[in-house]
């Protein structure tokens, strides 16, 4: 098993992403495209996390500073995507400072839904999360756990790289992303989840 329950598909589309960065830096649109449809799910569903319904716009801001920045981005593919995440994260945060309210997560909606599972997962938890009731329970989670989840699952980062992206260490995300997805399974088990409907903790009132 991959370290830290990484799947194999993970790793796969990282080579292959890898390739359309380095096309898409000496200029390749088609390639672009490409790097751009295998990181938009998981960027859209982490971004949605924290700002709820601007997501799109956030993201699509966000893509615009990938863009214009693409000749400095030195990396792999998993570096790519923690780079992204990082400059995806602080579009985040200047709109809701503009906004003036707290980050929160907020429930996820069907782009996370249609994520491939992880194949090979290191906690029945993360099985879970393909489960939209276990999106939804990340918005019940504190904001440094749902995080780390979102990275780690979603956006499929690793804990280094998570790290990064968040500026804690390893360790700490590790421990997050750990006591995450403890607290998710055991609210899954509590009783087959509830059938109250979920609160979307986006929505401006």
């Amino acid at each position: 098993m991959g370290h830290g329950g990484e799947s194999r598909r993970t790793q796969a589309s990282d080579g292959e992403l890898g390739d359309a960065v380095a096309r898409a830096q000496q200029g390749d649109e088609a390639a672009f495209a490409v790097a751009y449809r295998l990181v938009q799910p998981g960027l859209l569903a982490y971004v949605r996390g924290l700002v709820g319904a601007d997501a799109e716009d956030v993201t699509s801001d966000a893509w615009l500073e990938i863009a214009r920045d693409l000749g400095r981005f030195k990396g792999d593919g998993a570096g790519f995507r923690g780079w992204t995440a990082t400059i995806a994260r602080h579009r985040a945060l200047d709109h809701l400072r503009r906004r003036r309210v707290r980050p929160r997560v907020s429930a996820l909606e069907q782009d996370v839904l249609e994520l491939p599972a992880p194949h090979s997962t290191h906690d029945q938890a993360m099985e879970a999360l393909s489960t939209e009731q276990a999106l939804a329970l990340l918005g019940g989670l504190p904001r440094d756990q749902a995080e780390a989840v979102l990275l780690r699952v979603v956006v499929g980062l690793d804990g280094p790289a998570a790290a990064r992206v968040l500026g804690k260490r390893p360790g700490a995300v590790r421990t997050a992303a750990h006591r995450g997805l403890r607290r998710l399974a055991k609210q899954l088990a509590a009783d087959g989840v509830t059938e109250e409907a979920p609160r979307t903790l986006g929505e401006s009132t």
